[in-house]
């Protein structure tokens, strides 16, 4: 190995557990398998049902796709790690694993943002809804959600990949990008600037404008009828479950940043690592699919369709 430039980084968060590695293999299999079948449900669901192509369920239906783009960066190389006797995995492996990851995590709190803006639409302005959440609308927002983050997570990792490194070991279950700054043999300062900036973009300012959109759309609601009232919460409950686990398992992933990896008790690291890309494509269709009666309508109904 190249000091200046390793081959290879070890992930040195995963032990040897004996035989009882397949029993773990079993259980993150089928977590893997689970969360591809209930997505995919999700998204087809969407497309073929001609009732949900609006701009709620579009929504719905990226957030899923997006679920699946994340576990990919995630899962495969996990499983392969949890069956393996050493825990290498190629530099190019991954820095593209960190962009994956990354780019999933901007693109989640994007969608939810964008998501939170067409609930607040649809409830304080019913009247403009169409007019302002059109297809063009709903198109360049999702253009907005996928271009930014390929954008400046790309640039934030460009950073990184041009560092000379002085080491090789993360103490982590995966790549993440500040780990392998703090590999650097040479002062990271554009680094720690240009991360923050990436952070506060990517994921507080979308954070905040959530926060923002449910207050507003809470205070309409306190303000209109009881009616009203549960209808607006009824379907901006799966919204709300949906941000509030995602906040949760992103600060999870951000308190584990912020310590020594070596120093933490690796079961906690290790709850924390994977809660924060497990739970929340779990989560996500179940929220949607049970809780929203025109999902959970079209897949009950292509169920009996299909089955009967």
């Amino acid at each position: 190995m190249d000091n200046l430039n390793p081959v290879y980084f070890q992930l040195t968060l995963f032990a040897d557990y004996g035989s009882l590695r397949y029993l773990f293999f079993s259980l993150c299999l089928l977590v893997y398998m689970t969360i591809i079948s209930a997505n995919v449900v999700i998204i087809l669901t969407v497309c073929l049902e001609k009732s949900l192509h609006q701009p709620m369920y579009i929504f719905i239906s990226f957030l899923s796709l997006n679920s699946l783009y994340g576990s990919a960066g995630f899962f495969p190389r996990f499983l392969m790690d949890i069956l393996s006797d050493t825990h290498f995995i190629s530099r190019a492996s991954c820095f593209i694993q960190i962009y994956v990851i990354y780019t999933y995590v901007s693109f989640e709190l994007t969608l939810l943002g964008i998501m939170a803006y067409d609930r607040l639409v649809a409830i304080c302005q019913p009247l403009h809804y169409h007019s302002k959440m059109n297809f063009r609308m709903v198109r360049n927002l999702i253009i907005f959600a996928v271009v930014y983050p390929v954008f400046a997570i790309g640039i934030c990792l460009h950073l990184t990949v041009r560092l000379p490194l002085c080491g090789n070991k993360l103490h982590r279950l995966f790549c993440s990008n500040w780990p392998v700054v703090q590999l650097s043999c040479v002062d990271t300062s554009l680094n720690n600037i240009v991360g923050q900036f990436v952070t506060v973009t990517t994921i507080f300012i979308p954070l905040f404008f959530v926060l923002y959109t449910y207050l507003r759309i809470l205070l309409v609601c306190k303000r209109s009828s009881s009616e009203f009232r549960g209808k607006a919460l009824q379907t901006c409950l799966p919204h709300i479950v949906t941000f509030m686990t995602y906040s949760f398992s992103l600060f999870c992933e951000l308190s584990l940043t912020r310590f020594e990896g070596d120093k933490l008790n690796p079961v906690i690291t290790v709850v924390l690592t994977l809660e924060y890309l497990i739970i929340p494509p779990f989560n996500n269709p179940l929220v949607y699919g049970l809780n929203l009666p025109q999902i959970k309508g079209a897949i009950f109904r292509f169920l009996k369709q299909n089955l009967c």
